[in-house]
């Protein structure tokens, strides 16, 4: 039987990416080719030269598929990638909603653009994957036909991110795991962790990754008389990332927006407690001091009330990452979902050869 191929229109390096494309060669021994825009929107000229970029994509994806035929697409985002994958002729079109909405920023000039090409893609798509609940939000807003919609998060390895937790006791041993990035809020966390430190609670935090932020992280901590208890990390394979959680007995992540996290669902998997910022993303999964605890955006001294609280509440602790486990083990097992993801997307190519 020939091996269907699958042509993957997104950023290949993404980690979210790479599960989503892994996941189909695992479980449904597809080959995959992709195809992915050359330049980062990281400064206003590469946004620019990215734009133009864009204009002459379809061209060199129609060449892709003139030559590799592939039996069907998909692609990140409902915006751009999802867009060219809606334009380029090959059916079924899977296009994947990355966050609470892929129409950001909302003060962009280019969002009234972003909106038609976004509907235009949700009206051609033949599935649409919203990785959790809070991106329905969105598609109904847009009049999207729901019945098209699959709501299923990729999942994690639950495997790699085993059931136990080694962390101390005795003491606060938190970690982040987000990028350094400024909407992650990291400057949140270490003024929080400022103020423990000034009631002399002892703890151990740990901030894993890379990132613009770092240097300003580091001073930070410094400025705030906490660079002996803080550990940056620096980028590590993602091999040791499974052990740093297990020894920790806090997850902390405090975004401005969210749509599914992946480190949410690692850390539920790996035992660690979640204290998240208290945005639509994170509700889908957390519910206030009953599996976790949810904060208000950059209220820091409320982050630092509620880690209080947590560390002292121990036996209901124990109670919520338990829960979590069996959430994570139900709803977020990656060899479950990834499974039936793969499934689907067969299904879509046999009856788009037998139309």
């Amino acid at each position: 039987m020939k091996k269907r191929k699958i042509l993957f229109l997104g950023e290949t390096y993404r980690a979210d990416a790479i599960t989503w494309t892994n996941g189909l060669k695992e479980f449904g021994d597809f080959e995959i080719v992709s195809w992915e825009l050359k330049t980062p929107s990281d400064t206003f000229f590469n946004r620019v030269i990215r734009i133009f970029e864009f204009k002459f994509s379809l061209f060199k994806i129609k060449k892709i598929i003139q030559l590799e035929q592939p039996d069907m697409v998909i692609a990140e985002r409902t915006t751009s990638y999802g867009f060219l994958a809606a334009l380029c002729g090959v059916k079924p079109v899977v296009i994947a909603q990355q966050g609470r909405t892929d129409l950001w920023p909302e003060n962009s000039p280019l969002y009234p653009l972003k909106k038609v090409i976004q509907n235009y893609a949700f009206k051609k798509a033949t599935l649409i994957h919203a990785w959790g609940p809070i991106m329905t939000v969105s598609m109904v807003e847009a009049n999207v036909d729901m019945n098209k919609v699959m709501v299923l998060p990729k999942g994690i390895d639950l495997n790699k991110f085993g059931n136990k937790n080694t962390a101390k006791t005795e003491k606060i041993c938190a970690i982040v795991t987000r990028s350094l990035l400024p909407e992650y809020r990291h400057d949140i966390i270490l003024k929080a962790f400022a103020i423990l430190n000034q009631k002399g609670i002892d703890y151990v935090l740990t901030i894993v990754g890379d990132g613009t932020e770092l240097p300003k992280l580091k001073e930070l901590a410094k400025k705030l008389n906490i660079e002996n208890k803080v550990h940056f990390t620096g980028r590590i394979p993602n091999t040791e990332l499974p052990k740093l959680l297990q020894d920790s007995n806090i997850y902390i992540s405090m975004p401005t927006t969210e749509g599914v996290s992946a480190s949410l669902f690692e850390a539920m998997a790996t035992l660690s407690y979640p204290i998240v910022t208290d945005i639509p993303g994170n509700r889908s999964w957390i519910q206030h001091r009953k599996n976790g605890q949810l904060i208000t955006v950059d209220n820091y001294k409320m982050l630092a009330d509620e880690l209080l609280w947590s560390f002292k509440n121990q036996e209901y602790r124990n109670k919520a990452i338990l829960t979590n486990r069996k959430f994570v083990e139900e709803h977020a097992d990656y060899n479950t979902n990834m499974a039936i993801i793969a499934s689907k997307y067969h299904e879509l190519i046999n009856t788009a050869k037998n139309n």
